[in-house]
Parts: C-alpha cells; structure tokens; sequence
C-alpha cells in the first residue's frame, strides 16, 4: 500500500488573504477553491508539482483565530524545499515576503526562514 500526505490545514484569518500570499507572493498553484456554503470554501494551494498540498481554512472560532500564526508554537513548522534557493529567495524578496534572518549555510543545505503574513515560520532550503 502506498500512502501520502495529501492535505495538511492552515487557519488563515480570510480565504482570498491566504490566496493571495501562498499563490501570488509564493507563486503556489491554486488547486482548487470550491464553495462549501456561504462562510466555508475548500480552498487547495501547493507548490508547482508537490504532492501535497496546504488546505487553507478560514478561522471561525475564538480558538481557531487564536492560533492562527502560531500552528506550531513559534517553531518553524513549514519546509519549502528548492532546486535553486537563489533564484526562490530572490523572487520572494522581491514579492515582499518578510524573512526573520539572513540565509546560512548549514551541513543539510542554505536554508532561510521566512514568516506568512500571519507569523507562521517556515524554512526555505535547498538540500545539499
């Protein structure tokens, strides 16, 4: 049997805030954004070619809204890996994405670490 992660969620304050970031500034793919009703939608987003994919859900509850940003408890949670990481820091700079540090080098590649717009970190690496 063969097994994947297909979806993993992100609360996000608003859908299209979400879109917006992870597709027009990380340039992820929309995969889909389907009406569920009136205040819920099934909104898919990844990276060109990944497998899985971050399923964007809009907070609703005063617990929900309360980790938006901090999923993981202020750890870098998310691993965006790269086959060019000049080329992907470059661009994200450029689209105004907010990085917490300079990019180092480390014995498992260069990686930077990035926020959302709503603090949750991740890693942007290219494995040696």
């Amino acid at each position: 049997m063969t097994q994947c992660l297909l979806n993993i969620t992100l609360l996000v304050p608003d859908y299209d805030a979400g879109i917006d970031f992870y597709v027009g500034k990380l340039g992820f793919e929309l995969l889909e954004d389907t009406a569920l009703s009136e205040t819920k939608r099934w909104v898919r987003v990844a990276p060109p070619g990944a497998q899985t994919a971050l399923l964007l859900a809009k907070a609703h509850t005063p617990r929900q809204k309360a980790a938006i940003g901090n999923q993981t408890g202020g750890r870098v949670g998310f691993f965006l890996q790269t086959d060019d990481f000049q080329r992907d820091y470059t661009a994200m700079k450029a689209a105004g994405v907010t990085f917490k540090e300079d990019p180092r080098h480390e014995p498992y590649g260069t990686v930077v670490v990035f926020s959302d717009p709503w603090g949750n970190l991740w890693d942007l690496i290219e494995p040696k």
